[in-house]
This record gives structure tokens, sequence and C-alpha cells, in this order.
């Protein structure tokens, strides 16, 4: 069963991320598609993105018969500390309008006219959440309440600021983005309000934060009896724990196999074997 929002919003099981990839954006981003691809995840922040490169390759797909209705796109409104000086809003407006701001560039970018998923790429405050929290995700409700993104969600996000969103929010979060770390229990404290209030968890990292997994003997015992890769192991493991896992690999191979992850059932024991570990 895909994996599926509060709201009624479905997302594809797997999402490929487009940070880091700098002057390949585009082309890994038409690859990434054309191997299976249908969720794509980007932010309007240019230290670690390149989104209208992530719109330029979308017109190719468009060209190619992929069009914008079989793809999900995803991007993030960055607040001023996560950005450098290439911003995609006035920093002297106030955060609402910045984040109108960001938005409507954001659409210029990937060429569309709605978002299926727009989030935050970070809460303002270390700890809890302050006034310029509420102030942007107050605009970002306004924008799902407009119809011009179907869901909205938040990353890097702490079980406390979630916990506190989730009850103080006019529209709690629909997708929630971390990173994910073994040692922390895959984020279990997170993924357990994600659970309780139907908002889906979106891992990012699952294998270069988890590298002592991958190499752990049990997990190469599980690669042999199910005939897979460790990475295509950690990523079904987190579609059966209830996670959307992301993938930003640039090798075509690994491309396909990350997708055909999707295939594998682990035994009951064996997903827990995996929850367990902590290096």
């Amino acid at each position: 069963m895909a994996p599926t929002t509060y709201n009624q919003q479905v997302i594809p099981s797997i999402m490929y991320g487009t940070a880091w990839k700098k002057e390949a954006t585009r082309s890994l981003v038409i690859l990434a598609v054309e191997s299976g691809f249908r969720a794509i995840d980007t932010a309007n922040q240019l230290i670690h993105y390149d989104e209208a490169s992530v719109g330029e390759a979308l017109a190719q797909l468009a060209q190619r018969g992929i069009t914008r209705n079989h793809l999900f796109l995803q991007t993030k409104f960055t607040p001023l500390h996560g950005q450098d000086h290439r911003l995609p809003y006035d920093a002297r407006a106030r955060l609402g309008e910045q984040v109108r701001q960001s938005f409507a560039s954001s659409l210029d970018h990937l060429r569309t006219d709605y978002l299926d998923s727009y989030v935050l790429h970070g809460p303002y405050a270390r700890r809890g959440l302050g006034s310029e929290d509420w102030e942007v995700w107050a605009a970002i409700e306004l924008l799902y309440e407009t119809g011009q993104t179907k869901m909205i969600g938040v990353s890097n996000v702490s079980a406390e600021q979630l916990a506190a969103l989730c009850e103080r929010a006019r529209y709690k979060p629909m997708v929630v983005q971390n990173r994910c770390y073994a040692s922390l229990g895959w984020d279990k404290e997170v993924r357990d309000i994600c659970k309780r209030h139907g908002i889906i968890y979106q891992g990012f990292s699952l294998l270069t934060a988890n590298r002592a997994v991958l190499i752990d003997h049990r997990v190469r015992a599980l690669t042999v009896k199910y005939g897979a890769t460790p990475a295509q192991l950690i990523f079904r493991f987190a579609m059966q724990i209830g996670m959307v896992p992301l993938t930003g690999t640039t090798d075509p191979k690994h491309m396909r196999e990350d997708l055909e992850a999707e295939q594998l059932a682990l035994e009951p024991e064996d997903v827990s074997l995996i929850e367990t570990l902590a290096p």
C-alpha cells in the first residue's frame, strides 16, 4: 500500500534527493526519472541545491512523455540562516512575505503551478518553536489552504518541536523529513509522533549516516538470505517500518537497485533486527 498522509495524499514509496548535485543536477534528475523514480525532492537553497536545474530536467522529461502529472515534486522554504547571499526572497521582508516570494520562485524554477509538498527546511529555534517559526508556518499553512500545495511539512525537526506543531498548528505537518541514525533508533521518537498523527516520515542519509550498519555482520548475513545489497535491505527496512527513504545516488546501477528494494519483503524478525542495530 502506498504511503498516504492524514489528508489522504499519496506519496511514492521512495524519493530521489537532489542535494549536492551542482552542475550535474539536470542530467541526474533525468536519469533518475527515466530509471523509474517518480518523486523528486529539492529546495530553494543554492548552497546545497540547484532547483532551477531540476526544472530544466522536468521540461526535458515532459518532451519525452513524462509530464508533470506523473511526478511528485517537493521543495522547501529555507530560512535566512540556511542561505548564502543568493537569496530567493528579500531578506528585509516580513517572514510571511519571504515564504511567498520563495514559493513563487520555486514554482518558476520548477515550471509548475502547484507543488505536491512544501516543507519548512528547519525551525529557526534550536529548541522549541519561536515566533519566527509560527509566523513562517502560518504562511505555509496559507499556501496549503489556497490549494497551491497539496501537503505541507517540516524538516530537521526534533520530537519536541514536532509535538508542539501538531498540538498548536491549524494544519499539522503531513510530512516530516529528517536525517535518520540507527544509533538513535532510526529517529524512533519522531517516527512515533508521525505514526500517531498520520504524518509520513521521510528519512535521508540512511546510508551515509549509518555506514557501520551496512558492514555489520548481521546485515551481511541478510544480504545473502535475501540476495540483496546492504542498501536495498536498509531501504526496504525503512519502507516496512513506515518510512519513505530518500536516495541521492549518482550511479545508474544503484538507482535501479534502490528502486528494486520495493520488491523485497523482509520477515518481521529481520525488520526487528535491523531496527535494534545500534553501532
